[in-house]
């Protein structure tokens, strides 16, 4: 006789196994690898406006812990020394900032909340063409699915 593990029964097993498994943190993922990104710079020529490439190392850590009946992770994105050049004006152009996830939940009733807090900057040569760009969005939803907390304040500034 051939045995089957339906789907269902695979997922009930996989969750069973996290919810037994004791108190566990562990980095998952911490890594830098280079990148490139083409990002329009609106105050950027005289507030004309241009496309700056950028490249350069993006360090990502990613943190997973189960504790309990509980899961967080944790995603903290930087850049390391990325710096670019205007495609218009040819000014020079360096990338700053961090870009963090947070995710937690409840492995028993399903109440999670989770929060972004992204800060992204091309800083330009002098005054006037630095783009900053700031999020921060959170959620919290009870175990009855009822969303109780949520909010995402953006904005985009030129200086």
């Amino acid at each position: 006789m051939k045995t089957r593990i339906t789907t269902a029964a695979a997922y009930l097993g996989a969750a069973l196994a996290l919810v037994a498994i004791p108190g566990h943190a562990a980095v998952q993922v911490n890594d830098t690898t280079n990148i490139s990104l083409s990002i329009f710079v609106p105050c950027a020529a005289g507030g004309a406006g241009e496309l700056v490439d950028v490249s350069g190392p993006l360090h990502t850590l990613i943190s997973f812990t189960i504790n309990g009946n509980r899961v967080s992770i944790v995603m903290h994105f930087q850049p390391q020394g990325i710096s670019g050049t205007g495609e218009t004006t040819g000014a020079k152009y360096q990338a700053t900032g961090v870009t963090e996830t947070s995710f937690t939940a409840s492995l028993q009733n399903g109440q999670l909340s989770s929060t972004f807090v992204n800060n992204f900057r091309i800083i330009g040569q002098g005054a006037g063409n630095n783009l900053l760009v700031h999020e921060t969005a959170h959620i919290t939803i009870n175990a009855d699915g009822t969303v109780t907390v949520t909010h995402d304040n953006f904005s985009i500034d030129c200086k």
